[in-house]
């Protein structure tokens, strides 16, 4: 869906020097959805340890005390599920998703260019389709009253808002992206700074580099590694 980076090298996401990297309203609402995302990034951790917590309680009380589980699971499920979902914008603005990028070293800078744009219009369409599709389930839950079959029992609508919520805070990104792309160039649209794919061609057309026997990328100006 994306381009992928190694995220233990990737720039940090903060502006460059000399003030935002986009201007005007589009600057306003992406400097707002990374603010979005990075409360969300905390909240899908500690949402990540409940569920962690959630289901050592549920063994330790199958095990020790001989007591059926009538949530737990159900609970964990519900956590990891907001938590995927909803994190899903902040990991694209990394462009941190999955990806294959055999053909970005056999292809000019130019049509890398086109490929990223063209990438991203696509994964919009799939994603706005389900979006459409999760708000879809979520109104049908939520009107019907549908619930779990479990003996708990809680309704349905919450996974279910759950993922819709996340994919509109998805396709809000890809289409900040998109904009800030065709706007203000491909390099506009992300702050990290991949090692493999289009954004790490980028960066060495600006900044002359090298690598050292390591694989790290050393800046041949200041010397220092990034």
């Amino acid at each position: 869906m994306s381009h992928g980076f190694d995220a233990a090298t990737a720039g940090p996401e903060t502006p460059a020097a000399g003030g935002p990297r986009i201007p005007g309203l589009l600057g306003v609402l992406d400097r707002a959805m990374r603010a979005v995302n990075q409360v969300i990034l905390v909240l899908g951790g500690v949402a990540l340890v409940a569920a962690c917590l959630v289901l050592s309680d549920s063994v330790v009380v199958r095990y020790f005390f001989k007591q059926p589980t009538e949530w737990q699971d159900e609970m964990a499920v519900f956590l990891i599920v907001g938590a995927t979902f909803f994190s899903a914008a902040a990991v694209q603005a990394k462009r941190g998703h999955v990806a294959i990028e055999a053909l970005t070293g056999l292809l000019s800078p130019k049509v890398n260019r086109i490929r990223l744009i063209l990438a991203d219009i696509i994964s919009l369409a799939f994603v706005a389709f389900f979006t459409w599709k999760s708000w879809s389930l979520f109104h049908e839950a939520y009107v019907d009253g549908q619930t779990s079959q479990s003996t708990w029992g809680p309704p349905l609508s919450i996974p279910y808002g759950l993922m819709a919520a996340g994919m509109t805070l998805l396709t809000i990104q890809f289409l900040l992206q998109i904009a800030e792309a065709m706007l203000y160039g491909p390099k506009s649209a992300g702050w990290a700074q991949p090692k493999i794919g289009l954004g790490a061609d980028l960066n060495r057309n600006t900044t002359p580099e090298t690598a050292d026997p390591m694989g790290k990328t050393v800046g041949t100006v200041s010397g220092d590694h990034r």
